[in-house]
Order: structure tokens, then C-alpha cells, then sequence
């Protein structure tokens, strides 16, 4: 019998009708196996025996009909304009059919040709014609199609036309059958679906369209449960193969930093922080994903859980995606330290980077606090260090707490004890960059904390980080006010500066944020050095400073120290300041071209104001040129919650550019979607990490097992090298 997983090794040459130049086409599209031809569902169905004859069907009313093309002509009516006609007849009457500005009609359309058209039709001087209707080719003239049945409208690829997809995958059904089904009955009859081979027979060619439903529903379960499995074997895997810590998340470091803080931490903080001390007394490493909005507080949170390993004679590490970044991390957290009496303020020259002790006069010890970048190396309790002494405290475990980039884990850099990890904005990262902090824990695997202020759909969650137990720090702490947001066109765009006067007469700051650095002659869009020259002339009398992501580190820090400094009024700058920077007296956040950003960028920019006393103002300038760029505006001035704002990004983009983009490796879902489809991969998640927590390895399942290696690929070749190892 043909099983999934053997069909993913036939190749789709091999399937009468996808021989040459039709085999190559799919080849080129992602379809290379005939299991990656039965994963090509239908789009679309066309009840032929329900159709209505062209002489039936009502005026100025949504119909299908069916026909033969016979005639196609197009003609040029004036510059701009092309006209193209197809006279269409079901043997009895006549349809005139009318595209304007489709030109690629003429190469989808053939005389003879069966299709279906979906529109309105109307009566035009005596004629009946249909103005711009969707169209499916059901067959071309060469191609034989059954009557009185329904007709699958499969996706065309390339020049393959939905005809000869539908002839190749019936002949390939027809080859295939009967497909065993690997997945255990009690779970199919909890999961309540079908069996696998009736599924597949019925999602392209149904008997009635009642069946589509529940014939889909199996597939997708089919492939969330495949990923689903592929994430519990490798969470059990590192659960067994690694070698943990036991901690005491309540010592006297953490209770002292907690209630030396000039404020209660919020109900969610508590939660998120009681679910992270549970993970540190178990033997097992902590792999926790921790969400939260722009100043929902996460920080804190994490240098608690930091502060437990610190205890126990292991040093923490904070790894960030940019400079500026892990530079504002090391500020946050030393500020932190001062806020809870665990440190003296800093003072002297280079005072914004801790470069003067932290603790001096400090009768009790404090935490040695270390920054690690390309260009910048600091240790807070030995002023003037250089880049070798700070690197040797790490070595030696002086430096208890290190704050960095990806120089972290550059060869030369060694950890004394490695004991808990906070990796922060995770998706700007590899997963091989994770690892490899991981690595740095010296014979035992460090706790692990991923920090991302990007909201994350549950459903996303469920499935890039199905790996990892998540967290979420679902409130903000109390004072906070909402940010206003506004959307403005270009032509309006005085109302966003004299905003920023006002505000800056009142002892205030504000950014601009544009999203080139210099001028570009292919695309019309605001640039960083343009704005920061041309705002010099329309805020007169109001410091204007410009930072961007090219300066020189050294340059990027002096701009940054002086906007903290309040010796800048107005910071243009590209979005390098996206995440990370704090600094509270600014409130106004003016972004141009706002159309260009995504939904993250503009949610995360917004963030940067309105963090301290004042109520902060979000001002998007933009001219949308796009239904995208007009939705994600919408969005942005209708709501401020982060969680809503990312479901609307996936809405709007799609799974698929979120998965081709995101840094798990997984593969693409064909069939299923991760927000409609969201009660079935609750079930095959449950049922998935059920069945692997049985049978870690699936020893009992070979079958199955094989189909998640085989169907997956390279996406989970360390299934096969974990197995070995």
C-alpha cells in the first residue's frame, strides 16, 4: 500500500500528465512528489448539475454559468485602455463577457475552451454580457470533462492550467489508493475525523459539497498534527538529554531586589514570575517563551529570575539583537539596582553606561554587571576595564551579569557558570544563535527565558514556539495611560509639528522616524538625513538630532546619551530605536510613510512614547497607496493592544509570509490555517504531546514517525540527528 510518506518519495514526473515541461512547472512551484500533488486541494467547486443555463439566470444578480468560449478578441480603445471580449455559449444561448485592462484573459481563455463564470449579468443594448466576472478553466479543448457532477477547481501552477491539475491528481488518486492511515483510531475518534483515504478522495472529488467540510478538517489535522509531534519530541528530548540546575528562585538576592523596588509588581507580573520559579526548582532546564506589551514590565520579571541563579553561584546573561539594544538593557538593569537600594547612582564622566561602581558605599554586596558588544565592553564594578578585563571576568565569573550581543557567543568569550539565559526580541535571531548561548553553560544547560515585546497570536504561538511553555504579561502597570493615535495624509502634516512645538515648549521630547537613511532615487519615501535638514528649518529654535543605523557605535550611543540627557528635543531617526529605548520624558512619536511599516514596527515605535507622567501621541503620516497600507493604519488608530494588532497582521499578510519568514524552521502548512483552523490544532497539539509523552520516540507508531521525518524534511532533520547522538 501506498503510505504519505512513500508518496512523498515519488516524484510527480511520475504521474501520467505531468511528464516534461508540466512537470517541471510543478517541480519549480514546490509540488516535486506525489504526496505534494494530494496536498493540492481544490480551491473552489462548481456544481455543474446546478448551474444555471445562460437564458435562466436572473439580471443584476450573483451567478455562475457554464459555456464554451466562442470567440475572443481584444482591442485597444484609447491609450490606457485595452478591452477584451469572449462570446461564451452553454448550446443554447449566448453570453458576451467583458474584461477591461486584463489582457492576460487572452492567454487564459482558448476558443473551445469549457470555463465557468462567476458576476453579474446585465442586459446591454438587446445582448446579455457580463462586465469583469471571475472565471475558471474548466477544461481546455483538448481536455474531456464529466457531466452532471461537481467539478474541482484546483489552483493552476505555472502554465498548468486547473484542467490537467485535475486530470493528473485523478490519476494519481487513482494510482495511490488505498492510503493506510498511521494515525492511531482512538485519537481519530477523539479528534473526530475521518479516515485519511476517504479524505483525500472526497477534498478532490466530492460526491457533494457537504463533504468538502469534513474531508479538509482530516487534512488539517494531518499537518498540525504532524508539527505538533515533531515539537513534543524535540521538547522531550531536551527535557531527557539535558543536564539541569536546581535553583532557589526565593533567596535573599531576589527578595531583596523585589522589595527594595519603589513599586508593586502588577497581578501578571506575579503570575508570569510564579510560573518561571517553578521552572527553575525543576532539574529540567526552563525553556519559556515570555511575552508582553512595550512597558508591560518584563524586565524586571526577568532579572528576578536572573538574580536566582546569580544566588546560587551561577552568572546570567542577557543576549539582545543590536547595540543599542543590549546597551539600553545594560542601562534598564543597572537603573533597576539603584530603584531597589541594591546600587548607588551613578556619577562622573561616562555615568549613562555605568562606568563609574555601581555599588560604591554599598554595605551590603551588589551584582557585578558586565556589557559586551562588538564595540563596547563595560564591567560596573571596575571602572575604565578594557575590552580583556571584561572579557576575563566573564571567564572568571566576576561579572555575575552580562549584558550583550551576539558577541556573547564568539569564540574567545567563555562563561565561569552559565546559569539562566534571557534571549530578548528572539525572533531577530537564529535558532542556531540560541543554541549556542545555550552551549556556554559549561557541562550543564543554563534556564532559558525568550523576552519578545512583539505580540504573538496564540495560534502562531502554538506553532513557531510549540517547543516552549509561554508566558504573557497581559496588563501594564497602573498609570499608564493609552497612547492617542492618529493617522494624517502628507498634505496635512503641520498639525504633527506644531504638536511637537507644544510639546517641547512644555520641557518635552518627541522622535521622527522615517524609513530610509539617505535619499533613494527608486523609492519615494521620507529619508532620515533629508528630515533631520529639513526639520531644522521648520522647528526653528527646537534641538533636532539624527541617529540611524550606519553611524559609527561610538556616535550612535553620544546622540542617544544626549536624547536621554534631554540636550536633543527632537530625534530623527530610522527604526533603529524600534525596540528597547526608554526614555520617558518623550511624548510625541511622529512616523512618515507609515504605510511602509508593518503593523510590529509601527506597534513597537508607538511604544517608545508615553512612558513616563505624561500621555504619549503616536502620529502616522502617510498617503497609502495600498488596501494593505489603508488596513494596517486602520488598525493601528482603532487599538492599542498589541495580541489584537497581531492577529490583524496575520489576517492581512497571510500565514504564509509570517512562515516563510520566521526562524523555526518549520514547514509551510499547505492546507490548514492557523486562525480559522485554530479548534483543530488545539486538538492535535493535545493529542500530539499526549501520544509523545507515552512514547517519546514513537516506537510503537514507526509508521507515523516516518511520515513526520518524510513529510517534514530538512525542517526536522534533527529528529534523525538527535537519534543518533
Amino acid at each position: 500500500m501506498a503510505t504519505l510518506s512513500r508518496l512523498a518519495r515519488i516524484p510527480v514526473e511520475e504521474v501520467k500528465t505531468f511528464g516534461g515541461s508540466r512537470g517541471r512547472e510543478l517541480r519549480k512551484a514546490g509540488i516535486v512528489s506525489v504526496a505534494d500533488l494530494l496536498m493540492h486541494v481544490p480551491r473552489t467547486y462548481i456544481d455543474r448539475s446546478r448551474s444555471t443555463p445562460i437564458a435562466e439566470a436572473p439580471l443584476d444578480t450573483e451567478v455562475t454559468v457554464i459555456g464554451r468560449v466562442h470567440s475572443l478578441d481584444s482591442r485597444r480603445v484609447r491609450k490606457n485602455l485595452v478591452i477584451v471580449e469572449a462570446t461564451i455559449t452553454d448550446g443554447v444561448s449566448r453570453l458576451k463577457a467583458i474584461w477591461f485592462n486584463q489582457t492576460y484573459r487572452e492567454r487564459q481563455l482558448a476558443t473551445d475552451s469549457e470555463v465557468a463564470l462567476s458576476g453579474k449579468i446585465e442586459r446591454f443594448r438587446g445582448r446579455l454580457q457580463m462586465k469583469s466576472p471571475a472565471v475558471d478553466v474548466l477544461s481546455s479543448p483538448s481536455e474531456a470533462l464529466n457531466t452532471g457532477r461537481i467539478v474541482p477547481i484546483h489552483p493552476s501552477v505555472g502554465s498548468v492550467t486547473p484542467g490537467y491539475m485535475r486530470r493528473g491528481i485523478h490519476n494519481a488518486l487513482r494510482r495511490s489508493r488505498p492510503i493506510p492511515d498511521p494515525v492511531p483510531e482512538p485519537i481519530l475518534r477523539r479528534a473526530e475525523v475521518m479516515d485519511r483515504d476517504r479524505a483525500f478522495s472526497l477534498i478532490h472529488f466530492p460526491d457533494d459539497l457537504s463533504e468538502v467540510r469534513d474531508a479538509r478538517r482530516r487534512l488539517v489535522f494531518d499537518e498540525f498534527f504532524r508539527l505538533e509531534l515533531a515539537l513534543a519530541m524535540h521538547k522531550k528530548r531536551q527535557e531527557l538529554a539535558a543536564t539541569g540546575i536546581t535553583h532557589r528562585p526565593d533567596g535573599s538576592l531576589t527578595r531583596r531586589f523585589l522589595a527594595g523596588l519603589p513599586y508593586r509588581l502588577t497581578p501578571a507580573q506575579e503570575r508570569v514570575l510564579d510560573e518561571i520559579r517553578r521552572d527553575l526548582e525543576r532539574p529540567q532546564p526552563m525553556h519559556r517563551l515570555l511575552q508582553g506589551e512595550v512597558g508591560s514590565g518584563k524586565t524586571v520579571v526577568a532579572v528576578a529570575a536572573l538574580l536566582a541563579g546569580i544566588e546560587g553561584g551561577y552568572q546570567g546573561a542577557v543576549m539582545a539583537p543590536t547595540e543599542v539594544l543590549a546597551e539600553q538593557h545594560y542601562l534598564g538593569i543597572t537603573r533597576l539596582f539603584v530603584e531597589a537600594g541594591m546600587a548607588a547612582e551613578p556619577v562622573g564622566e561616562g555615568a549613562s553606561l555605568g562606568m563609574e561602581s555601581l555599588f560604591a558605599g554599598e554595605r551590603k554586596p551588589g551584582v557585578s554587571v558586565a556589557l559586551l558588544t562588538g564595540t563596547r565592553a563595560v564591567l560596573s564594578n571596575h571602572p575604565g576595564a578594557g575590552r580583556r578585563e571584561v572579557i576575563e571576568a566573564i571567564r572568571t565569573g566576576d561579572a555575575q551579569l552580562v549584558v550583550g550581543t551576539h558577541a556573547l557567543i564568539q569564540e574567545g568569550v567563555e562563561f565561569h557558570r552559565l546559569g539562566v539565559a534571557v534571549v530578548d526580541e528572539q525572533h531577530r535571531f537564529g535558532v542556531g544563535q540560541r543554541v549556542d548561548l545555550k552551549a556556554k553553560g559549561s557541562g550543564v544547560d543554563p534556564d532559558l527565558l525568550i523576552m519578545t515585546a512583539t505580540p504573538i497570536p496564540r495560534t502562531l504561538s502554538m506553532t513557531l514556539y510549540g517547543d516552549l511553555d509561554v508566558s504573557v504579561i497581559d496588563e501594564l502597570p497602573p498609570g499608564r495611560t493609552p497612547i492617542e493615535t492618529i493617522a494624517l495624509p502628507w498634505s496635512r502634516q503641520d498639525e504633527a509639528w506644531d504638536l511637537i512645538r507644544r510639546e517641547v515648549s512644555k520641557g518635552r521630547q518627541a522622535f521622527v522616524v522615517c524609513p530610509l537613511v539617505d535619499d533613494s532615487p527608486k523609492v519615494e519615501v521620507s529619508s532620515a538625513t533629508a528630515e533631520y535638514e529639513r526639520l531644522q528649518e521648520i522647528l526653528d529654535g527646537v534641538r533636532v538630532g539624527l541617529i540611524h543605523g550606519q553611524l559609527p557605535p561610538a556616535d550612535k550611543e553620544a546622540v542617544m546619551a544626549a536624547f536621554r540627557d534631554g540636550e536633543i528635543d527632537v530625534l530623527v531617526s530610522t527604526t533603529v530605536i524600534e525596540v528597547g529605548i526608554d526614555v520617558p520624558n518623550s511624548t510625541v512619536m511622529v512616523i512618515e510613510d507609515a504605510d511602509r511599516f508593518g503593523l510590529s514596527q509601527l506597534h513597537q515605535l508607538r511604544g517608545r512614547v508615553g512612558r513616563g507622567r505624561h500621555p504619549g501621541t503616536c502620529i502616522l503620516i502617510a498617503d497609502p497607496t495600498t488596501e494593505e497600507g489603508e488596513q494596517r493604519l486602520a488598525a493601528m488608530v482603532r487599538t492599542n493592544d498589541g495580541f489584537d494588532l497581531a492577529t490583524v497582521d496575520l489576517q492581512i499578510r497571510g500565514q504564509g509570509t509570517v512562515f516563510g519568514k520566521r526562524q523555526s524552521g518549520m514547514t509551510d502548512l499547505k492546507i490548514a490555517d492557523i486562525l480559522t483552523d485554530f479548534d483543530v490544532l488545539e486538538i492535535a497539539r493535545n493529542e500530539a504531546f499526549a501520544l509523545v509523552g507515552a512514547d517519546p520516540e514513537l516506537e510503537r507508531y514507526p509508521d507515523l514517525r516516518e511520515e513526520v521525518e518524510v513529510m517534514m524534511g530538512d525542517a526536522v532533520a534533527w529528529l534523525v540527528t538527535e537519534a543518533r547522538a
